[in-house]
């Protein structure tokens, strides 16, 4: 029989953990132009269940008492902690000093691993995106791919927590990760750990008067990059851009706020994304400013299976407001928002605390964004150039009437193009030139 003082003792270390106050909660920073939505009281607490309780101090003592080798009262509790946020959904979970440094420190831009977003599935680790140019991206690990064993250890069974755990480590130490694809025989990736230094946005000039920008996640300064990328080419092209793709594939998310400021850049007025949650902090609202960083061009944006999270509000942002043509396929379906919660000794909750909804009203959690153009992956394989003779060749042949160079055989060829080897990028760059042939530009 326990004693009481043992009882009151244990239930008051678990009312002090449910119970911290949520007004503490760190919140998305504040957006430029912000309409607050109307608090949402929380209901009256409920008395805490003695009858639960006491079970849970009776199994304490047996662990303690019964168990093959001793655990101390810190590591049960902790492990308690983390039982009771793994069972909420798969993005809730008990930080700590570790992982609270690694959350940190991702966001920023910076942080040690292997360069793989991962999700769960089926109990088993699920790989959302691999990160470019990151260890994982490079050893040819794809979205969707199931990690079903770590240096040998099979997942299943393990938190999302564990297994990520697992996967960090020492900087150039190898580890070997046993995927499942599509289903298919199991097989062995082995790749070295390294410092991953994320840079989270690239542009470059496809052709004259078409920009592409590449967004790989959503960091704290992303939302300027991207303001930074639409003025580089607009100073490369040396003129008003005729369209820009906007690529978001295999974009695990990031921080809310960059999201509504890369969204910004593209809209002039409108709701962009707005939360709803149990707690007044959670009840956000993100409207569009009056500046066009974009100048209103011509928008094709891409996502896929791996675009989640900060990436389905952009596109949802995009496509709601008739701002843009999305192409690609269906996105992840992660809807929600999480709220890191400081908590004593470097420790912390991600807890998710709202879901987000498009301009229009629309709940992606578990659904996702449908495409406006499907386009599904494809390999591309240029034929060679055929050596057969042209007009330009005949020696004594007449000149253009109305002037301009001979086009012989071999004038055409040219370096080759990021679209050349991407199907989809290809499709899309397509589209923005019949767009502009159909305006008359």
């Amino acid at each position: 029989m326990l004693h009481s003082s043992r009882l009151t003792q244990l239930a008051l270390t678990i009312a002090l953990v449910v119970g911290a106050p949520l007004v503490s909660a760190a919140e998305p920073a504040a957006p430029a132009s912000r309409a607050a939505a109307p608090a949402t009281e929380v209901t009256a607490k409920a008395p805490l269940p003695l009858d639960e309780l006491r079970t849970f101090a009776e199994v304490l003592d047996r662990i303690k008492a019964a168990y093959v080798e001793p655990v101390d009262d810190k590591t049960l509790l902790e492990n308690a902690i983390k039982g009771m946020l793994s069972n909420l959904d798969p993005h809730s979970a008990y930080l700590g000093p570790e992982d609270f440094q690694e959350l940190q420190e991702s966001t920023s831009g910076e942080f040690g691993g292997l360069g793989i977003e991962v999700g769960m599935e089926d109990g088993f680790v699920k790989v959302v995106s691999p990160i470019d140019d990151t260890p994982a991206s490079r050893a040819g690990i794809e979205a969707g791919d199931l990690i079903v064993k770590i240096n040998g250890a099979p997942t299943r069974g393990q938190t999302m927590t564990e297994a990520v755990d697992k996967m960090r480590g020492k900087v150039g130490e190898k580890i070997t990760l046993t995927l499942v694809r599509d289903g298919g025989t199991p097989f062995d990736v082995t790749l070295a750990r390294a410092v991953i230094q994320v840079k989270s946005v690239k542009s470059q000039l496809l052709e004259n008067d078409y920009g592409y920008i590449r967004i790989t996640q959503f960091q704290v300064k992303t939302g300027e990059e991207v303001g930074k990328a639409l003025a580089k080419l607009r100073k490369d092209n040396g003129k008003k851009l005729r369209g820009v793709v906007l690529d978001l594939r295999n974009n695990p998310g990031g921080v809310l706020q960059s999201a509504v400021e890369v969204a910004d850049h593209f809209l002039t007025k409108g709701l962009i994304v707005y939360t709803k949650g149990r707690i007044a902090n959670s009840e956000l609202r993100f409207s569009a400013d009056r500046a066009d960083a974009s100048e209103g061009v011509p928008l094709v944006v891409l996502i896929n299976g791996g675009s989640a999270s900060a990436s389905e509000i952009v596109a949802g942002a995009l496509q709601d407001q008739k701002r843009a043509v999305l192409m690609g396929t269906d996105s992840f379906g992660k809807g929600s928002v999480q709220t890191v919660l400081p908590l004593n000794n470097d420790r912390a909750l991600k807890l998710t605390t709202a879901l987000y909804f498009t301009p229009n009203g629309r709940s992606i959690q578990a659904q996702g964004i449908v495409p406006d153009i499907e386009v599904r992956p494809a390999k591309l394989t240029a034929e060679a150039d055929t050596e057969n003779f042209k007009e330009a060749d005949l020696q004594g042949h007449l000149g253009n009437g109305n002037g301009g160079a001979d086009r012989p055989t071999g004038s055409s060829k040219r370096k080759e193009r990021p679209q050349d080897g991407d199907f989809q990028l290809s499709q899309a760059l397509s589209l923005l030139k019949g767009l502009n042939i159909t305006k008359g530009d």
